[in-house]
């Protein structure tokens, strides 16, 4: 006879395949989203535009005065703008970077070119190592170390090398603790820039103390007394930055100080600068968690969950076709003797007569 399935057995089979199939896909997306998908999201954005503003005391010479002007409010703003096209070009990341030194006098300007100093930079690097790459017009050629506008993913507690842009070389930037900027916690990293010859410009002699010469090349010098950067631990997001620069003149072989062209006291990002930094460092992490650490976890128990379930309904499915079948061969041997008509001796006889 043919065996009958209850309708409780043939549903279980088909709804086990449903989770279970479902968790082992997340099973096997976790551990993929932490150890491929993260690390390839650890990415040096290429379509930035971010602008950061220094301000503090300093002091400055003023040429048309031919003085220095101290007790003067600086601020320095630099503006990092990301060419997409080259960038998707290359696989770097391409950034142009402008920076003004403003005085009172030429901040209300808001003229790069009417500024009290203007540079204009090319910088160029691998998007997951932060190295400096030598492509695409860098400016200067001579860029190189471990940080720059950032610091690579994960920082750690080390020393960095870290490119100053006046100096022209990199500052070893020593791990000093954490620090909370805007409540928010980093690395904090300082170091210092002893006196160091940068260059030459013509200037009067007597500016330098040669008043018998005419013009002379003067020495220009730099020194940084206090360079302090805070870097969100994940992305290497610098959310604090304080320098304290200072550039002068000597006579041509002279050993001491005759103009100070520029001196900054603790230039540090302002307070809006400040939040503007906290606030991309917690985007970039809440992003950079959400593939390396939540969707993972989340992924892992959702499909152990599953899994689970499946392989219980698709036990359950079986054992109850295994009690459905036995069930039914009890029926059919039951009804099979009912269907059986015995020959009685009767009827074997009169069929003889």
């Amino acid at each position: 006879m043919r065996r009958s399935v209850s309708p409780t057995s043939s549903i279980f089979w088909p709804l086990s395949l449903i989770p279970l199939g479902l968790g082992v896909f997340l099973l096997v997306l976790a551990p993929l989203l932490a150890w491929y998908v993260e690390p390839r999201a650890k990415r040096t954005p290429i379509d930035t535009d971010v602008t950061t503003v220094f301000t503090g005391p300093g002091s400055y010479f003023d040429t048309d005065a031919v003085k220095e002007r101290r007790d003067q409010r600086l601020t320095i703003t630099r503006r990092v703008l990301g060419d997409v096209h080259d960038s998707d070009r290359t696989g770097r990341a391409v950034w142009d970077v402008s920076t003004t030194v403003d005085t009172p006098r030429t901040l209300p300007l808001r003229d790069p070119r009417r500024a009290f100093q203007w540079k204009t930079e090319r910088w160029v690097t691998d998007r997951r190592t932060n190295a400096p790459v030598h492509c695409c017009g860098e400016s200067p050629g001579a860029f190189q170390g471990d940080a720059y506008l950032k610091f690579p993913f994960d920082v750690k507690k080390r020393t960095y090398r870290w490119w100053d842009s006046t100096l022209g070389d990199t500052v070893p930037l020593r791990f000093a603790g954490t620090a909370k900027i805007q409540g928010y916690e980093g690395y904090r990293f300082t170091g210092t820039v002893r006196p160091t010859r940068t260059g030459t410009r013509q200037v009067p002699g007597q500016l330098v103390g040669r008043g018998k010469q005419g013009q002379v090349q003067a020495e220009e010098w730099y020194a940084n007394t206090g360079i302090e950067l805070v870097a969100d631990r994940r992305t290497g997001r610098i959310i604090f930055a304080g320098i304290s620069p200072k550039v002068t003149l000597r006579a041509p072989g002279g050993n001491r100080d005759r103009v100070t062209l520029l001196r900054g006291e603790g230039l540090e990002f302002t307070p809006a600068t400040q939040r503007g930094q906290v606030k991309l460092a917690r985007d970039d992490n809440r992003r950079l968690k959400l593939v390396g650490e939540t969707a993972p976890l989340a992924a892992g128990i959702a499909g152990a969950v599953l899994t689970v379930a499946g392989a219980v309904l698709m036990v359950r499915g079986r054992r109850a076709r295994v009690s459905d079948t036995a069930r039914s061969d009890e029926a059919s041997v039951a009804g099979g003797g009912e269907f059986v008509t015995p020959v009685s001796s009767r009827g074997e006889r009169g069929s003889e007569n």
